[in-house]
């Protein structure tokens, strides 16, 4: 992956080139040798490094481009001249004719940032998808952005400080998803948004929106063209002979192993995480799509060992507290493959976000069942069911069906299950806005006019991919030495799966119906009948029976006790439930109190 770094001051005299250094040796698991780039113009300046190569950059006098990534272009004009020099300088071509409107000729994955110090002008951006991250601070005539966080520290005027609106977002979440972040005053762009500041005024929009407008084609014709389109994402990737491929055994990771297969004149190298642990073990469908498609497997089996020495690292690596589980074997299957000489590796995330795979997209088809309903039945049934023991869960049914969307996919929420005056000290709540996660699911579902369905996937391709798996996946795959393409997010297979009427992307309560059918002579028959399992740690259920986790967990929520925002009775009674209860649910808690302990200590 690469990093992009830069500021712009409109009361400064001099652009102190140290700033720059400043922040190229901020940036966390940056090698002293990664190829880096930079340029400055009076009060201005970009930097950018990578693993493998340098963001494109470049300068005409005082203006100022830098890319992270390589943007495709639906503009050929541009395409071609990013073909003969680079994205950046196609980018500064671009920009000089249409200005902003330049964005909307660019798709696939980017971050980029365009400098005229002479006007104070800046615009930041990053793509459709979020694949690529950037953050800013600005204040008092000065603008700070970096890919990560620790790149604005860098700078002297950025003074930090943790949030605690970030604390409770992160405990609600599991991730801080964008705008916010975990330090006061820094904000992160949100997918397919840019900032722009001028010397009149600074203002964030969004300079794209996913459409969900239903083809005219047939249910046969989108079958037939979703091969295409699958292999024309794969294609775009580039994989070559130092490509390899997670196999996670599910449809999606089977999918770009198939495909990547077809395209490749020599068995492909694939990378597979096992658990010794009952409900958490998918190596058997990993090894069914490496024979089915004659690709080599690579087998590693993560431990508790591992799980504790990986706590500490990924604390570390992170910009900000992270609370997705998976990272740990993301991280070691990433790993494992650079161990074997891989430089790039093939991810399937996305299509369960794109393609309607996740299992809450079904359950809240069945609670929007309530709203057709007759009103004369409800006003019987409720009363009824609300009394009567038998009918219990048609209660439960009924009291969730009567919350709002997004509310309602957020009800077995930790923070919503147990009173917030029982979790945090009272100091702090009077510190936040208790209703602000919330607030941010409906700013991004009301956005979307869809239907239900897909007003839900564009959600998800918001928190789910944006805030929560790319991030882990990138940060993890980083942290190995290794890039990472994901062919389900190309652009051409996003808005043909947006195309997708509803009706046939899940028919009835079927998750994937769509994809299964056009998949069934492709993937492995067992592939597809495959129920979705996830890629989980047995964090709750190792931390049962492995002594040194246990302590070492405990030890932590000891410290993050100490710190003052949760009450310690919480904490000693989540410990309890652990021990007497549900290990794997409460185990969830404690991983992202352990973590963000972790954080906090290694920060």
């Amino acid at each position: 992956m690469s990093s992009i770094y830069g500021w712009l001051s409109t009361t400064a005299t001099a652009a102190p080139l140290p700033l720059l250094d400043a922040q190229r040796h901020a940036t966390r698991g940056l090698k002293a040798d990664a190829p880096s780039v930079r340029r400055h113009y009076k009060t201005a300046g970009l930097g950018g490094h990578g693993i493998n190569a340098a963001p494109s950059i470049y300068q005409e006098d005082g203006l100022l481009v830098i890319v992270d990534g390589a943007p495709h272009w639906q503009d050929p004009e541009l395409a071609a001249l990013a073909g003969s020099h680079d994205a950046a300088y196609a980018l500064a071509q671009g920009f000089l004719r249409q200005g902003r409107a330049v964005l909307e000729q660019m798709t696939d994955g980017f971050a980029a940032c365009v400098l005229q110090a002479d006007q104070h002008y800046a615009l930041l951006a990053v793509d459709r998808l979020g694949l690529r991250p950037l953050a800013f601070y600005q204040q008092d005539g000065l603008l700070v952005f970096g890919s990560q966080l620790d790149q604005l520290l860098a700078h002297p005027d950025v003074r930090p400080e943790v949030s605690q609106q970030g604390i409770f977002n992160y405990l609600y979440f599991h991730v801080i998803p964008s705008p916010g972040s975990i330090y006061a005053g820094i904000e992160k762009l949100q997918p397919g948004e840019c900032l722009e500041i001028s010397q009149t005024q600074s203002q964030r929009r969004f300079y794209w929106q996913r459409s969900y407008q239903d083809s005219s084609l047939s249910r046969q014709d989108l079958l037939a063209q979703l091969h295409h389109e699958l292999e024309q994402a794969t294609r775009q990737c580039l994989p070559d002979q130092q490509t390899g491929a997670f196999l996670s055994g599910g449809l999606d990771s089977s999918t770009v192993v198939g495909l990547f297969q077809k395209l490749s004149a020599q068995p492909i190298d694939t990378f597979s995480i096992g658990f010794a642990a009952e409900g958490y073990d998918e190596m058997a469908y990993a090894r069914i799509t490496a024979a089915h498609f004659k690709a080599k497997l690579h087998e590693y089996y993560v431990t508790p060992a591992d799980v504790l020495a990986a706590i500490p690292l990924l604390a570390r690596a992170y910009d900000e507290p992270f609370g997705n589980a998976s990272a740990v074997p993301a991280y070691y299957c990433a790993k494992f493959a650079h161990e074997h000489g891989m430089t790039r590796l093939l991810a399937g995330d996305g299509g369960d976000e794109i393609f309607a795979g996740n299992a809450r997209y079904a359950k809240q088809k069945i609670f929007d069942l309530y709203r057709h309903i007759p009103g004369f039945a409800k006003a019987v049934l409720a009363p009824i069911a609300a009394h009567l023991p038998p009918l219990r869960k048609v209660n439960s049914y009924i009291e969730q069906a009567t919350i709002a969307m997004p509310e309602r996919l957020e009800t077995y929420n930790f923070l919503h299950r147990t009173p917030l005056a029982d979790i945090f000290a009272s100091d702090f709540l009077t510190q936040i806005n208790r209703d602000a996660p919330l607030e941010l699911l409906q700013s991004t579902y009301r956005r979307s006019d869809s239907d239900l369905l897909k007003k839900m996937l564009f959600l998800d391709n918001k928190y789910t991919l944006a805030d929560n798996d790319l991030r882990k996946v990138n940060r993890t795959c980083e942290l190995a030495g290794v890039t990472v393409q994901y062919p389900m997010l190309q652009e051409n297979l996003v808005a043909f799966a947006a195309s997708v009427p509803s009706k046939w992307l899940m028919q009835g309560f079927e998750l994937r119906s769509f994809y299964r059918q056009g998949m069934k002579n492709f993937l492995a028959k067992e592939t597809l009948a495959k129920s979705k399992q996830g890629f989980g740690l047995p964090f709750g259920v190792w931390m049962g029976s492995d002594k040194d986790l246990k302590e070492f967990a405990e030890a932590n929520l000891q410290g993050i006790a100490q710190r003052g925002f949760l009450n310690p009775a919480y904490i000693k009674n989540l410990i309890q439930l652990h021990q007497t209860s549900h290990a794997s649910y409460y185990g969830v808690m404690i991983w992202l109190l352990v973590m963000l302990e972790q954080w906090l200590l290694a920060h």
